[in-house]
């Protein structure tokens, strides 16, 4: 697995204090996106990745924080619209239009550094798949290797080396360490995942701070499909046999690609 890999990206903002048991004030997201020559040293090199955004509270801080540090971010939405209705993408668009409109730091870099072009992906016949008796506590795991997969056929098109999140540590099952390993198994991708060691506390004030909370907040629509007791660590081999049960994770990204569609930002 790339776990190691994983904390890597995903701790890269040094000097940073969080807590997974604290509940943090407004005050501590106070600073985090300050333009200093500190904050934008990164890897070298071009810095390019497919940011997936959900139209949810985490997504969107994940972009704002790598488009300061100079990435260029091509936004990916896997859309259910077909089963929650068009809520989360027209979220999505207005969070993308919500940078590129803002005035200071993270609106210059995202006025420079973001695509004007939104990735829209129908997955909801894919995603039905994995509802059977038989893989359906797995099914926040493959949706997510889905999402991976789909941002692998992404790359392709802007040479992108990358794939961001708004993945937190533990927060939900798809994100307990041993299920970001198998996701990671998905993509050739390096990942991307700055809010890693963040409590949501802490991502909510960011988010209310840059003027996304509004925007985000409501039900979440993702799990509309999902189990009741969703397997927290997920068995790789078993993964990979039940994807290939339903006619291989390439197949049925291959399927949903063929339907995207580009939103003008």
């Amino acid at each position: 697995m790339r776990v190691t890999g994983s904390l890597v990206y995903g701790s890269m903002f040094i000097g940073i204090s969080f807590s997974f048991k604290k509940p943090c004030n407004k005050a501590r997201g106070k600073g985090w996106f300050d333009d200093t020559p500190a904050r934008r040293q990164v890897m070298s090199g071009d810095k390019v990745c497919i940011g997936l955004v959900s139209g949810g509270i985490d997504s969107p801080v994940a972009v704002a924080r790598m488009l300061i540090k100079g990435w260029k971010v091509h936004p990916l939405h896997c859309s259910q619209e077909e089963i929650t209705g068009p809520a989360a993408e027209q979220k999505t668009i207005a969070l993308l239009r919500h940078f590129l409109q803002m005035e200071g730091p993270i609106g210059d870099a995202a006025r420079e550094n973001l695509s004007r072009k939104l990735i829209v992906v129908p997955v909801a016949k894919q995603l039905s798949l994995f509802t059977e008796q038989w893989n359906h506590t797995e099914y926040f795991i493959h949706m997510k290797r889905m999402f991976n997969r789909l941002a692998d056929r992404a790359a392709l098109e802007v040479s992108a080396t990358h794939v961001l999140t708004g993945e937190n540590l533990g927060q939900v099952s798809s994100q307990t360490l041993g299920n970001l390993g198998s996701i990671e198994q998905a993509t050739k991708l390096h990942p991307l995942r700055p809010l890693l060691g963040f409590d949501k506390t802490t991502i909510m004030h960011i988010a209310a701070e840059i003027g996304t909370f509004e925007i985000s907040k409501g039900p979440e629509v993702c799990d509309a499909l999902g189990p009741n007791h969703p397997t927290t660590v997920g068995n790789q081999e078993w993964l990979e046999k039940s994807e290939e049960r339903v006619g291989g994770m390439n197949n049925i990204c291959d399927e949903a690609w063929e339907l995207r569609n580009y939103v003008d930002l």
